[in-house]
């Protein structure tokens, strides 16, 4: 992806993000422009206990040059204060991305081409310059710009009282009160001058504004770094900035060529990529698309050191990892793409710490401890594990990891789970009830205080639907491994959730599925009775039609599955505002990506599922345009974060 300056304005341009990973929870993001528009965008945004306690560490770095004749100044750098941006973005030729950052510059002549790029589990950022000088005798300035806070906050602390340790050009810095975390600066060429009592002042964050979060803050300047270059010279400049003190020997060049190499092999051992000596122009695309997808997706694949485990990232920049996140993207992310080694140790990650047949929703951004405070994410294990299955027909690694733990997480719902309150047991009907009114253990789980402003307790559709999927996955895996008395157990009791579903779920009124029983409001959890493995509605029924017709109807946007229907009172398809506004629409109405699989595997379903050639000729043709404009919209999405983040 590649984006030129000439198509951009600065309204775009501070809209449009990138970002990169580090693989232990850190990244590397700004907009496209250089700009800082959040207080989460940073150079060095760092784990201090990886994954957890991101701390922003290099806000940016700003550069110039400076003709040596006149002393004329330009700027590449672009600030934004309240009342104030600096320009230096006009001097921006080019913006790309497909592995790594890629700015190109063009002053009177003088081509700059800087990369950013980060070691792969180190938190160390390495940004590159190649300088191709055809004017005149030129210095270069390279100015680092730090703080140091936990990346939610903003710095209240407008005072930096920095204590420098300088070694030719290698600066250790403290910047911390304690002095635990010093930061290192290296820089091999040019000449490091130390600033004293310097300060970015009232950088100021628009994005934070619009959310309702106080918008500003004073940056610490330690020092810049001074670079002369000849006319006619081109000459490849190397800044590492790093939480580790080793970094003379890093040349950030291998560095982007290493990482390059990295993700390429990831794309290749996908096997995703059309492989011929000529490509249609869809092909190319579909190639394209792919690469993309595969490369995006492994910022999320995060390494837990303590755990000797990989994970996967629920969101950056704001989120670690959730169990429930983790098991919806699984499959994208670790079979999809043959990483089926790593999807072993996600799988074996989110089980390590079940209790009570809890799987963790998520771990502490503070201090790494396991959350519960969920019911699904147990019951999506159970997909999650069969899916593995039909890629890799790994029974064995299953059988000595996972058989016993689904068995138990069953045999604790039955007998009830009430960590924080959870309330979590399977009724007389065999159906599964969970939470209170002061509770959110669904993934519509917004809250504002004790408010819950979804309250799903009771109940509830996917729950239940997930419910009978995992009791069917256990019986057919007790059936592989001989374990009859397990298998006549479930086979008796899953009959009788399926009956209890289908008597109880089915809305007459409205032709679809409750959302929670007692709650008639049209939302997307109702597909998950016609899309798991196991589906509870079966897929050859009117039912099966009625759900898939009321939610295309009612729900489907051009961006994807809306939570709740127009025809709600408490409808409101834009996401937008200080966070009670925010958390308040947060699931009445939003698009929400991930139900696009949802949608596509009931579809899948469904389209198998019935006899009458006719419907399944309509609900291919509809499939097959919902498909392509999914891929039109993704495609952007991945190029243009801002264009759908309001409706996400």
């Amino acid at each position: 992806m590649k984006i030129s300056n000439k198509d951009l304005d600065l309204k775009e341009g501070i809209e449009r993000e990138w970002i990169i990973s580090n693989g232990i929870g850190g990244y590397a993001s700004q907009t496209i422009l250089g700009i800082n528009t959040r207080k989460y965008h940073g150079l060095l945004v760092a784990p201090l206990d990886a994954p957890s306690r991101r701390h922003v560490i290099l806000s940016k770095v700003d550069e110039s040059i400076t003709y040596k004749d006149s002393g004329v100044e330009k700027i590449l750098y672009s600030n934004m204060c309240r009342n104030y941006i600096s320009e230096g973005f006009k001097n921006l030729e080019s913006f790309e991305k497909v592995y790594n950052p890629i700015f190109k510059y063009d002053i009177d002549g003088i081509k700059i081409k800087k990369q950013i790029c980060m070691v792969h589990r180190k938190n160390i950022v390495c940004i590159t310059y190649e300088i191709k000088n055809t004017d005149k005798d030129i210095k270069m300035k390279i100015t680092p710009i730090l703080n140091f806070r936990d990346f939610h906050c903003i710095n209240s602390d407008h005072n930096y009282d920095l204590n420098q340790k300088i070694v030719g050009n290698k600066v250790k810095v403290i910047i911390d009160k304690n002095g635990m975390y010093p930061v290192y600066m290296f820089l091999k060429q040019g000449k490091y001058i130390k600033h004293e009592n310097d300060t970015f002042k009232n950088i100021y964050y628009i994005e934070e504004e619009k959310r309702g979060f106080y918008p500003e803050e004073n940056l610490a300047v330690p020092g810049r770094y001074e670079i002369d270059i000849k006319k006619n010279e081109t000459k490849k400049l190397n800044f590492i900035c790093s939480m580790e003190e080793n970094i003379e020997e890093i040349d950030g060049f291998k560095v982007i060529k290493n990482e390059k190499d990295r993700l390429e092999k990831i794309v290749q051992d996908s096997k995703l990529l059309i492989e011929k000596d000529k490509l249609s122009k869809e092909e190319k695309e579909k190639n394209e698309i792919n690469r993309d997808l595969v490369i995006n997706s492994d910022l999320f694949v995060t390494y837990r050191p303590k755990f000797s485990l990989y994970t996967i990232i629920a969101g950056f920049p704001w989120f670690l990892d959730w169990g429930r996140d983790a098991l919806i993207s699984f499959e994208g992310i670790t079979l999809v793409t043959k990483r089926f080694d790593l999807a072993k140790e996600i799988l074996l990650m989110f089980t390590r710490d079940i209790k009570y047949g809890l799987v963790p929703n998520g771990y502490s951004g503070y201090d790494s401890r396991p959350l519960y405070n969920s019911v699904d994410s147990s019951l999506l294990l159970f997909e999650q594990v069969q899916k593995y299955i039909n890629y890799t027909n790994d029974y064995k690694f299953i059988k000595n990891n996972f058989y016993h733990i689904l068995k138990n997480i069953i045999k604790m719902f039955c007998k009830g789970i009430n960590i924080d309150n959870s309330n979590i047991y399977v009724d007389t009907d065999g159906l599964v009830v969970c939470g209170t009114d002061k509770t959110q253990l669904t993934w519509m789980d917004a809250k504002i205080g004790d408010f819950a402003v979804t309250p799903r307790s009771g109940k509830v559709v996917e729950i239940n639907s997930l419910w009978y999927n995992a009791l069917k996955i256990t019986e057919n895996l007790a059936k592989e491994f001989k374990d009859s008395e397990t298998e006549e157990k479930l086979n008796a009791f899953s009959k009788k959730v399926k009956n209890s579903f289908r008597n109880k779920f089915y809305n007459k009124d409205k032709k679809c599925l409750y959302d929670v029983i007692g709650d008639d409001r049209v939302r997307p959890n109702q597909l998950f009775a016609i899309s798991l493995t196991n589906p509870v509605i079966s897929v050859n029924t009117d039912k099966a039609m009625e759900i898939l017709n009321i939610v295309t109807k009612e729900l489907k946007t051009r961006y994807g599955i809306s939570t709740l229907s127009k025809k709600e009172k408490e409808y409101c398809g834009v996401y937008e505002g200080d966070s009670f506004r925010r958390d308040m629409t947060y699931h009445q109405g939003i698009t929400w990506p991930w139900l696009t699989d949802i949608y596509v595997s009931a579809f899948k379903n469904v389209i198998k599922g019935q006899k009458n050639k006719e419907s399944i000729l309509k609900l291919s043709e509809e499939y097959d345009k919902y498909i392509k404009n999914m891929k039109k919209i993704y495609k952007n999405a991945l190029y243009n974060d801002a264009a759908i983040r309001k409706y996400v």
